[in-house]
């Protein structure tokens, strides 16, 4: 196995960012962190969608790294480094890089959505990765892009870039739509981003996810790595059913406001997500509440 395949193997959690009041709140964070790190997580995500980067400011980014540096462990750590500008991009990656973060996770750029066919969003990915000495990860998550999604045709050309060496997909239909079209030799992993195609991701081929379940329940999420490598597969295939079930209360129901509540309810600090984002009401955490126990996790009596 190639080096970039056995660090990206596995689970990563897209940590949220929590705030008291208005301002992050470091020390949850690192609280966050601690706890996580003690799992058997592969790494983290910071500064994704979960962790709300579009709401933080540029010195906001930059005191969250510091944490993640701080708390990170022996974890990988991948970052959202993506903006509308190549420039700004470059510019953010080689920040990541100096802080000594493993990846950089790029988002599409998309405010000029019609224009971002195969060959511009080509040239923005090659562009980024000459540029910047951390490895580049895409990431194709059109319902935080506008819409937009790299062409299956592109994934496949910029795999072949030796600084791109994978990409975290977490689009409604998951990674199949370019999987089997991936030349199995080349350094590039894919991970599918999100819990509802997790496992069938891994039975197509990718070496993991990153899965915002996993702020809540990582060890469940690592269990179903776990057994499918194992090829225990009616026992994986069970455990992310129920899974599933799960996720559609928290993530599926709420986004970010109903992972950053499930987290309250058993022991992390999720808290109240950044406004316009809303909190989830007084009857949507019943509802996280009563699937967490059903599908037999432990919850405080908040």
């Amino acid at each position: 196995m190639n080096h970039n395949k056995e660090k990206l193997s596995g689970v990563f959690a897209p940590v949220v960012t929590p705030f008291e009041g208005d301002q992050p709140d470091l020390d949850a964070l690192a609280f966050n962190l601690t706890k996580l790190r003690q799992t058997d997580l592969t790494g983290f995500l910071a500064l994704g969608s979960n962790g709300e980067v579009k709401s933080l400011t540029d010195e906001e980014r930059l005191l969250v790294l510091e944490v993640f540096a701080r708390e990170k462990g022996d974890k990988v750590v991948m970052v959202g480094t993506g903006c509308e500008s190549t420039k700004e991009t470059i510019e953010k990656s080689h920040v990541a890089a100096q802080m000594g973060f493993d990846y950089v996770s790029l988002l599409t750029p998309h405010y000029h959505a019609k224009q971002m066919d195969g060959a511009a969003l080509r040239r923005y990915y090659e562009r980024v990765a000459e540029a910047v000495s951390v490895p580049v990860l895409l990431y194709n998550a059109p319902q935080f892009a506008g819409g937009v999604q790299i062409p299956p045709r592109t994934i496949v050309e910029l795999a072949a870039h030796p600084n791109i060496v994978g990409i975290k997909d977490s689009s409604a239909t998951g990674p199949g739509r370019f999987l089997a079209e991936l030349d199995p030799e080349e350094d590039f992993s894919v991970l599918a981003g999100g819990i509802n195609f997790f496992y069938a991701s891994l039975h197509a081929g990718a070496v993991g996810g990153v899965l915002s379940l996993a702020n809540v329940v990582p060890e469940a999420c690592t269990e179903v790595y776990d057994l499918f490598m194992k090829g225990m597969y009616d026992r994986a295939r069970e455990l992310s059913a129920g899974l599933i079930r799960l996720n559609q209360f928290i993530a599926g129901a709420w986004g970010v406001a109903g992972v950053k509540a499930a987290m309250d309810l058993i022991g992390l600090r999720g808290g109240r997500p950044r406004e316009p984002l809303m909190p989830v009401p007084t009857e949507g955490i019943a509802q996280i509440r009563q699937a967490l126990v059903t599908e037999g996790f432990p919850v405080f009596s908040l």
